[in-house]
């Protein structure tokens, strides 16, 4: 169901989720937080699709901010989905132009959940702090992609300089694959120390850099990283050991090869994360991510720029 609310506010808004609820049955019953995603110009229909998604899993009201930067006429326009346009949760999507986009907080703030946590997301365009945005101030987590930055490696460390606890980014979550596998493989024998590692990808993607950081960080250990225009994101990790080197190959953006000294070689499934697998995870968690605040913090500048 798609219910439009042209020239609407958001107190009209919250009635009429109630008369539906009240007429409907079970809408926004059971929903364990509240996802804002504020897409600033950008089509919203990429991210609700992805946060549809992800409802399944974290039932949730789902509530879109978009600007109309070309009209500067104080108006808000609504629109309401709900049932199998909506997944398992509420969407309500907010067109917003003029003096409306001044006050952000107030806006959406008779459209939260009640004692519900909440989560603010920008899918495209990082704030220059999340936790002083509107949004951040009132979310336990504030969840940024740095891949779609113009220049990811200065937003990360702008991020850094910024960083506040509840804040993370989704080129972290899409390098958790890489990291679960690489900590698996150093907990067997034989147990020596890592002397130098190599991370491999993408010349701009902001991945290869946390991937790094993290080993710099986990491993005490001096990491290079070299950027291939035009690769499928990370492809490439070797650790360098007394023993041997330990190398993870993942050219084609697919499938992963294992190789170690003294065993064969292992072929892993590693396809490339989508958008969806990555906010479905962190959406698991409302506390701080410890790890990637000292990656961020401390692992960044251990790399070079």
């Amino acid at each position: 169901m798609i219910i439009d609310m042209p020239d609407t506010t958001t107190r009209d808004i919250n009635k009429r989720l109630l008369q539906e609820r009240d007429e409907g049955g079970a809408v926004a019953l059971g929903r364990v937080l509240t996802l804002i995603i504020d897409v600033g110009a950008h089509d919203p229909e990429e991210s609700i699709a992805a946060a549809n998604e992800a409802s399944r899993e974290h039932p949730c009201r789902i509530v879109v901010l978009t600007e109309r930067p070309d009209e500067r006429s104080t108006v808000l326009d609504a629109q309401i989905r709900l049932g199998g346009d909506a997944g398992a949760s509420e969407v309500v999507i907010l067109r917003a132009s003029g003096d409306v986009l001044s006050h952000l907080d107030t806006l959406v703030m008779p459209l939260l959940l009640p004692d519900a946590p909440i989560v603010a997301w920008w899918p495209y365009d990082v704030p220059e702090n999340p936790s002083e945005h509107p949004f951040g101030r009132m979310a336990q987590r504030r969840i940024t992609d740095t891949t779609q930055s113009g220049d990811p490696g200065a937003t990360l460390r702008r991020l850094a300089s910024v960083y506040a606890d509840g804040d993370t980014d989704l080129a972290w979550t899409r390098a958790t694959l890489w990291r679960g596998l690489i900590a698996a493989t150093l907990d067997q024998p034989p147990y020596e120390p890592v002397q130098r590692a190599v991370v491999v990808g993408e010349s701009t993607h902001p991945s290869v850099d946390l991937m790094a950081a993290w080993l710099a960080e986990a491993l005490q250990c001096p990491v290079e990283v070299e950027r291939v225009p035009g690769a499928p994101a990370i492809t490439q990790v070797r650790l360098h050991r007394a023993a041997g080197d330990i190398v993870l190959d993942r050219p084609d953006g697919k499938t992963a090869a294992l190789r170690q000294p003294d065993q064969p070689e292992h072929r892993i499934a590693l396809p490339i994360r989508q958008l969806r697998e990555c906010l479905v995870e962190e959406l698991r968690r409302l506390d701080a991510d410890e790890v990637y605040g000292e990656v961020l913090q401390v692992g960044l500048a251990r790399i070079d720029a």
